[in-house]
């Protein structure tokens, strides 16, 4: 009887071990299954946020060049979005030339996630660099004539476009059609960082000249204003960089100066569609188009290159203006690759 009772709870005991190996093979199975159900949705969400971005685009102020820049980042991102069959949302600002705006609009923009930040102009780019400081958000600018100058470079998430301007070629145009001008008038911004090397530049290239000049300055439209009228009888040609203050009051500035005879040499051709002479540098659709083609692959790659220089040497002329001022252009075709005409835009 002893025998047969040890017997009996020997396979009571098998019986039991058997069951608890059961339970756990399926706990296991069940846990090894959970796993590969997480691993399978976390690729799926990967894959998701690979398909999807969010940019910021960040205006640093409503003017011609800096509208058109936009307008161009725009229509390739919705372009790339629909070759590559993701999705890019994608929402404007607009700092209307107020750090403190473009500050808050900073704040928000990292605050709300975004994937990749695209200031124009200067200010608006130092001003998404400091507020991207903590994330690392990639900042792609746009239309910075001197990186260095502004404080954007050696910074590991920030790059873009620069469309330095070729100051001395802007000069030989200007000497080319007015050999015997006698004095040269600077009009530009001191807040503007754009300004600061083109103006040294030009200084420069009159002192060797040994050709006097004028320096005006503003830092309103307003001011700008006073600047140029101040200009007339006292200068025979005014030369202004890719300024983003005078750009805002270029339409006004070019009348004032076209009707004292006195022809506008500027940093821009949305300066000479406002009016202005003249101006030799680089094409602003081909600009943003550029700088959005490089958010994308920094969005992509995760690698965020040097930032880019664009071909310049194209010189725009308004023709109106040129007609105006009784000026013979056709010198300009031995200076460019390139001459193109406008007229002045409503």
């Amino acid at each position: 009887m002893k025998k047969f009772v040890a017997v009996l709870s020997a396979a009571a005991m098998m019986t039991s071990l058997a069951a608890c190996g059961s339970t756990a093979d399926t706990a296991n199975t069940a846990a090894s299954s959970a796993e590969t159900t997480a691993s399978a949705a976390e690729s799926t969400a990967d894959t998701a946020a690979a398909d999807s971005y969010k940019v910021a685009i960040v205006q640093q102020l409503d003017h011609a060049s800096l509208d058109e820049i936009r307008v161009a980042i725009e229509k390739e991102l919705d372009a790339k979005a629909a070759e590559k069959g993701i999705t890019i949302e994608y929402k404007d600002f607009n700092g209307q030339n107020d750090a403190t705006t473009l500050n808050q609009i900073g704040t928000e923009v990292v605050a709300d996630g975004y994937d990749a930040i695209i200031p124009i102009a200067t200010l608006a780019a130092q001003c998404m660099t400091t507020a991207a400081e903590s994330t690392k958000t990639p900042v792609i600018y746009a239309a910075i004539s001197d990186p260095a100058a502004a404080d954007l470079t050696d910074i590991d998430y920030v790059t873009g476009t620069s469309d330095a301007l070729n100051t001395q070629s802007i000069m030989d145009m200007m000497f080319a059609v007015q050999p015997d001008i006698q004095t040269v008038g600077l009009l530009y911004s001191n807040s503007e960082a754009n300004s600061t090397t083109p103006i040294a530049e030009a200084k420069a290239y009159l002192d060797a000249k040994g050709i006097a000049y004028v320096e005006k300055t503003g830092n309103t439209n307003d001011e700008i204003m006073t600047a140029a009228s101040s200009m007339v009888g006292q200068v025979d040609a005014v030369f202004t960089p890719t300024d983003n203050v005078v750009m805002a009051a270029a339409a006004a500035v070019s009348e004032t100066l076209t009707k004292g005879g006195i022809p506008f040499y500027t940093g821009a051709d949305s300066f000479v569609t406002a009016g202005a002479f003249a101006t030799c540098g680089v094409n602003y659709t081909e600009l943003g188009t550029y700088t959005a083609d490089m958010a994308l692959d920094i969005l992509e790659t995760g690698v965020v290159p040097a930032y880019h220089v664009m071909d310049g040497g194209i010189i725009t002329v308004n023709t109106e203006t040129a007609a105006a001022l009784g000026i013979d252009y056709s010198v300009f075709n031995d200076l460019a690759g390139q001459v193109v005409e406008v007229t002045t835009a409503e």
